[in-house]
This record gives structure tokens, sequence and C-alpha cells, in this order.
């Protein structure tokens, strides 16, 4: 095995690594975006609370964006680009739902948006490793 194969993510143990990370990364958001999506109203309500428009229509569409951006991941399908919208969607989360950072609850919770935002970027780059949808379609 070369060195390059080896950082590139395409040596046996670099994708159970990655295939471990994207399991990790997508249960999070699998959970929340069927939670969301079954129990609108609530959602509706706790949006409507923090002044986001039409309230029921951004609770699906988050709910949307988490459920299938996580199944994505999961599968490993078209992963950069799931990876890259769930980056960008999981910091405008942090940035309107936990900016008051003077509680330390928020200012974890901001924290752990950056921090998942982070994983993301590494997956966007890295790709999806050799057990995923992506890599069984090149």
């Amino acid at each position: 095995m070369s060195i390059n194969s080896s950082v590139a993510g395409t040596a046996p143990n670099g994708s159970v690594t990655i295939l471990l990370g994207r399991i990790l990364l997508a249960v999070i958001f699998l959970l929340s975006g069927f939670g969301k999506l079954t129990a609108i109203s609530g959602t509706a309500g706790y949006f409507g609370a923090l002044g986001l428009p039409v309230p029921t229509v951004t609770a699906v569409v988050v709910g949307l964006i988490e459920l299938l951006g996580g199944l994505a991941i999961l599968l490993g399908f078209q992963t950069r680009i799931a990876a890259w919208v769930l980056a960008i969607f999981t910091i405008a989360t942090g940035l309107v739902a936990h900016t008051g950072w003077a509680d330390q609850m928020q200012m974890i919770q901001f924290l752990k948006n950056l921090a998942i935002t982070g994983g993301f970027i590494l997956l966007a780059s890295s790709g999806a490793g050799a057990y995923s949808i992506d890599a069984k379609r090149a």
C-alpha cells in the first residue's frame, strides 16, 4: 500500500474509519429530522418563537434537510455535496438558535455545531470511502 492511498482514505482502514465517522455524523440528523417531521406543529411552534418565517414550511424543509441529508451521509450517496449542505446548514442553525452565549448551555450547543461542521468539511474533503454508494458508482 502506498502512502498516497492511505492518505486519500482508499486503504481499508481509512474506509472503515470514514464509515464510522459517517455513521456518527448521520445519527443526530436522522433522529432530529424524523422527530421534526413527526411533530410538525411542535417544531413549527418552536420555529415561530425563534421568529423564523412561515414556521410550518420551515419545519418541513428543515426536517427534510436533516433526514435526507443524514441518510445520504449514512449511505455515502452524493457524500461531498450532502456534507457541504449539512455543514452550511449546521453553521446556520447555530447562528439562528444558539447565540445566547452568556448561557453556558447555548455556548456548548453552538460549539457542538462548529464541531459537527468540522466533521462535515472533513467528509466533503475526503469523500465517503470504499464502503459507500459513491464508491460503488465510481
